[in-house]
Parts: C-alpha cells; sequence; structure tokens
C-alpha cells in the first residue's frame, strides 16, 4: 500500500484511546506518517519541531487549550498558519459552534461518534488537493527553471555577440554620458571600459560641422525624440592619445512606456583607410 506515502498527519485528541483508533483507522486505508499529540501545546510543539505537517485532524474539546484555542495560535504562525484543520467534536453541534470553527481556521468538520469512511473519505480530500498543489508548484519551478535557463543562454549569447563585433558598442544615458562599452569600443578609443564609465561622449566624439560636444548633443536629443534612430552619420572618435578615427556611427533611443528616452546605443564602425578615399575619389 502506497497510497498518499510520503504525507505527514498530525492527530490531536487528549484521550489516549481515540488517538490510538484514529491512527489504526487512517493506517488501515492510507500509507500515510501519523503523529499523536495529547494537548493543544504539545500539537503547537509538534508542528513547529517537524519540518513539515500536511494535516491536522484535532479535538475541540480538550482540557488547558481546546481546539479553537489551538487553532487560532497554529494560524497565526507562519509555518503551520497554511496546514487544513479537520476538526473533530462531540459537543455543541449548533451552526454557531460550527461557525467558530470555521472562523479560527477549520478546513472541515467532523462531530463525533465519528462515521471512518466519512472521515477517510474528508482526509483523501485534503490530501489530493495537497498532491495537486505541490504537482503545480513542481511544474511551476520547472518551468520557471527552464526560462530562467533560456534567459541565460539568450544573455550569454547576447554579450558573446557584443564582445565580439567588429564595430564599437557605447550605451549612453539621456544626457550622454557613457554607461558601458565594449571591448571594440575600448580599442578603438584607447580607454578601459572602467574609465570611460560616467565620461560624457562628446569628450571623445566630434561630428564634422559640429565639434561644439553640448551643441551636438542637444542636436541628438532632439532627432531622437523625433525618429528614435539616427544612422550612417561620418564622425569622428577623439582616442586618448588624441587620434581622431574617423567613423560610420549611428544612434538609436531607447525608451519606456511613457515614451521617455532611458538609454542611447551607439555604434560606430571604424572607417580608417578607406572612408576618406572613397570621399576622395567621389570629389575626383
Amino acid at each position: 500500500m502506497d497510497r498518499y506515502a510520503g504525507f505527514r498527519i498530525l492527530i490531536v485528541d487528549d484521550n489516549e484511546n481515540n488517538l490510538f483508533t484514529l491512527r489504526a483507522l487512517i493506517n488501515r486505508h492510507m500509507d500515510v506518517e501519523v503523529l499523536e499529540a495529547n494537548s493543544g501545546q504539545a500539537a503547537l510543539d509538534t508542528a513547529l519541531n517537524n519540518p513539515r505537517i500536511d494535516l491536522i485532524v484535532l479535538d475541540v474539546q480538550m482540557p488547558e487549550m481546546d481546539g479553537f484555542q489551538t487553532a487560532s495560535m497554529l494560524k497565526v504562525r507562519q509555518k503551520t498558519r497554511d496546514i487544513p484543520i479537520i476538526f473533530l467534536t462531540a459537543a455543541y453541534k449548533t451552526d454557531e459552534f460550527q461557525q467558530k470553527g470555521y472562523e479560527v481556521g477549520a478546513a472541515d468538520y467532523l462531530l463525533k461518534p465519528i462515521d471512518d469512511n466519512q472521515l477517510i473519505n474528508k482526509i483523501s480530500t485534503y490530501l489530493r488537493l495537497i498532491e495537486k498543489e505541490r504537482e503545480m508548484n513542481r511544474r511551476l519551478e520547472a518551468l520557471v527553471e527552464e526560462r530562467t535557463r533560456e534567459l541565460q543562454l539568450a544573455k550569454t549569447y547576447l554579450e558573446n555577440v557584443i564582445n565580439n563585433m567588429g564595430e564599437a558598442l557605447l550605451l549612453l544615458d539621456p544626457g550622454g554620458k557613457i554607461k558601458a562599452a565594449n571591448p571594440a569600443g575600448c580599442q578603438m578609443l584607447g580607454y578601459a571600459e572602467a574609465d570611460l564609465i560616467g565620461m560624457p561622449i562628446g569628450d571623445v566624439f566630434e561630428e564634422e560641422e559640429m565639434v561644439q560636444a553640448k551643441a551636438f548633443m542637444g542636436t541628438w536629443l532632439e532627432a531622437l525624440i523625433r525618429t528614435g534612430t539616427l544612422s550612417s552619420i561620418d564622425a569622428c572618435f577623439i582616442a586618448r592619445d588624441q587620434r581622431r578615427v574617423p567613423i560610420l556611427f549611428s544612434r538609436t533611443a531607447l525608451k519606456n512606456e511613457a515614451g521617455e528616452i532611458t538609454d542611447i546605443i551607439c555604434i560606430a564602425k571604424d572607417m580608417t583607410g578607406y572612408t576618406r578615399a572613397g570621399k576622395e575619389d567621389a570629389a575626383g
């Protein structure tokens, strides 16, 4: 018999004979681990000191701490507040009494003398629900893990593309300060990425017929707000050693849901050796 194997049920009753009967009944019908407590305090201690309790069958009429008080204490503790509780009682068979049980957190309610089949059916119902919930959680966790792996693979792939592309890539904030640079950009400019971060783009860039960096940033932002992209612009990078590196430059604005620019992606192709020659040939 392996029905509900691995589940753990706590039975609580101040009468040792009732505990024996409940344990024998449950073990006859399902392969679960049964824990016993003969008082409300013992039930709290058992529930808090065990790694997992799946279901509690709790007698209401007990001295010192009755079932209602025990349930209330269980429901205020994070570790035990979600454990389903089935109340058992032989007294106060009124709607108000049952309502009180539900108010303190009972999932279900049975009157003594207990009908064996009814109790086993109720326990089975809750264990099936727990099984389904756990299976859904396992599937969800598997989907999350799979999606996380996919995102990590995509991230690694994108990083490899950016790190190995021949063109320089600079990421700017809306104010024109560099946030990140790929290896090609660092090599083209002669800076380490850490040195570039926080540097105004105008310190390493000049556009033909527009040497003033601030003026050029203002023109950029206005054009990017209107179009989102500026491409194929002849310009120069100013390298660390003050060399002018001719580039073909493109800029793309990234925007949030409100349409505000959050980042600017700049891609530059080194045109040394043939851009200028191409222009001279065209002029000739």
